[in-house]
């Protein structure tokens, strides 16, 4: 068990950690996307959704009045704004996808004018399928990397026999002995969690993994649009008439939303064949105060505003995947909650990062020449480097090129995520060329020079500075901030300790020859001089 827990936490550790960070930070996704736009403010007051609604409904009729389907996502007390999108004939749209978007303002309901970004959106898609990868590929080698930390997390329990004594046992300056005591104790602060969090992200995407079940258990058309009901909230239209006919009030429904979930819980507007007399509109419930992301819905009739379906509950097999669904995602808790799933999803992280620093830091004090590793040794420790000193780098490069990256370049979406892969290697390349130790105390240095003066350039070339939003108690773009500083510290600290700290075996041998010098000195002959060597005395 010992062996299968190192392997197996060794082999996609460098992945799992990647995955662990950047989901980490996906708790605030949309408080970090906001960042990525200065342009936007938040208003003090959460406009109305259902009057949102009307006007983008209304804007969506002159923007793309030929579209089969318009969507939008009201504001919330997250979001002030309402993102839209609206299908195309396939091959229009943007890179020929067949879909274009925009974002609305909710209070006036005209185009923001903002900046290309992918937003925190990245860092979200990225923890689950590594963006250049093929979708499909991707996810499958997360859920790959996910069940060898599933392996790994039991196999550890069953290792750590006294795992929750050991929880109350840290050894300070110890070398490898401090560094299991910090892998246990941070593995075991979250052990409920990340042993949910491991299994319900495999549960998520169960259908990609295992769909023989699902294949054999709906064979017919009716079955299959029957299973997409119970799990997600995509709604099948009717087909077009090719009648023309106007919508009815869109707000009006909205409220009937409302009244059943609340003001700031109807998260999404699906319209399917806006202007044709077989117009259907969906009203989606959002995610908040509950524990379950199955589906929940209103469909009215386009044109006279009729209910037609309420979906208010699914089978027990989709209920039970929808609440574990929502446990991954952490989004049914408020402020607190998603503070608590951030610090708890990071001691995973850290959890991840330290049995990666304890494999090498065990296994150097049996090189046969420390001063030569062999090649397996050498590549896992720029590895490790690379995987958590330059992840930082890279994670805070993106943010760097999202405040310098000129506003009208094109494809700058695009230019955002590659400056992120681009540190990425060059961090990897740094680690190849450098000493170990060198390159860990150079990296963690630059993550945190790029991490304090962020806010600094931010302030300059955009008109959103820290002690403006102080003073106007934006606390989004201040919280986010004053956090990068408060990491840029963590990183500073890292480094110092690096920078100090002396291994194991050199201390050894200092300790070895300081013992063989005094044995040396008491071993000298009477009127021999004080503190002289027998060397000296026969030379003399």
């Amino acid at each position: 068990m010992s062996d299968l827990h190192t392997w197996a936490g060794l082999l996609c550790g460098w992945l799992l950690y990647a995955m662990f960070l950047t989901g980490t930070v996906s708790y605030f996704k949309d408080e970090i996307s906001q960042y990525m736009r200065p342009e936007l403010h938040h208003p003090a007051q959460t406009p109305d959704p259902a009057e949102a609604a009307q006007r983008i409904a209304r804007q969506l009729g002159q923007i793309a009045p030929g579209s089969t389907q318009w969507s939008m996502r009201l504001p919330d007390e997250r979001h002030a704004t309402v993102s839209s999108f609206w299908r195309l004939p396939a091959g229009e749209g943007k890179g020929g996808r067949g879909f274009d978007d925009a974002t609305f303002d909710a209070t006036t309901g005209e185009k923001v004018a903002a900046r290309d970004t992918v937003g925190g959106e990245f860092f979200y898609r990225f923890h689950f399928q590594f963006h250049y990868m093929p979708v499909r590929w991707g996810r499958w080698l997360a859920g790959f990397c996910a069940m060898f930390m599933l392996v790994a997390i039991v196999s550890g329990v069953i290792t750590h026999k006294k795992i929750f004594t050991d929880f109350f046992t840290f050894r300070w300056g110890k070398g490898q002995r401090s560094w299991l005591d910090a892998h246990n104790a941070l593995s075991v602060f979250g052990l409920p969690f990340h042993l949910m969090i491991t299994y319900t992200g495999l549960v998520t995407l169960m259908a990609l993994y295992m769909p023989w079940g699902e294949q054999a258990a709906y064979k017919t058309p009716a079955q299959r649009q029957e299973l997409t009901e119970q799990t997600s909230a995509s709604v099948q239209p009717v087909k077009a008439t090719g009648q023309v006919a106007p919508l009815a009030p869109i707000d009006a429904m909205v409220r009937q939303g409302q009244e059943r979930w609340g003001q700031y819980n109807v998260s999404r507007v699906i319209i399917a064949n806006p202007g044709d007399a077989a117009a259907r509109v969906s009203v989606m419930r959002g995610e908040a105060a509950r524990v379950s992301m199955s589906p929940q819905y209103l469909v009215f009739d386009g044109v006279s505003g009729q209910l037609l379906q309420t979906k208010d509950t699914v089978g027990p097999a989709a209920e039970t995947r929808g609440v574990m669904y929502a446990l991954h995602m952490g989004r049914f808790g408020d402020l607190p909650m998603r503070w608590l799933y951030f610090i708890v999803s990071l001691a995973g992280t850290a959890m991840v990062g330290t049995g990666l620093v304890m494999w090498t830091v065990k296994r150097r004090q049996k090189l046969g020449n420390p001063a030569r590793p062999h090649f397996g040794f050498v590549l896992v420790e720029k590895l490790n480097i690379a995987s958590i000193a330059g992840l930082s780098i890279a994670m805070v490069g993106f943010l760097w090129g999202n405040r310098l990256l000129p506003l009208g370049m094109a494809e700058r979406t695009a230019w955002e995520v590659h400056v992120f892969f681009a540190l990425w290697a060059l961090t990897l390349l740094h680690a190849m060329l450098r000493p170990a130790r060198r390159a860990w105390v150079e990296q963690f240095w630059v993550a945190a020079a790029l991490l304090a003066l962020l806010p600094l350039v931010s302030a300059v070339v955009t008109e959103r500075p820290l002690w403006s939003s102080l003073l106007q108690a934006d606390w989004v773009f201040a919280g986010f901030e004053l956090m990068l500083w408060a990491l840029a510290g963590l990183h500073v600290w890292l480094a110092v300790r690096t920078g100090r700290h002396q291994p194991k075996q050199q201390r050894g041998t200092a300790a070895a020859a300081a013992a063989k010098s005094l044995a040396l000195t008491q071993a000298a002959p009477s009127g021999m001089p004080a503190g002289a060597t027998i060397a000296e005395e026969c030379a003399r």
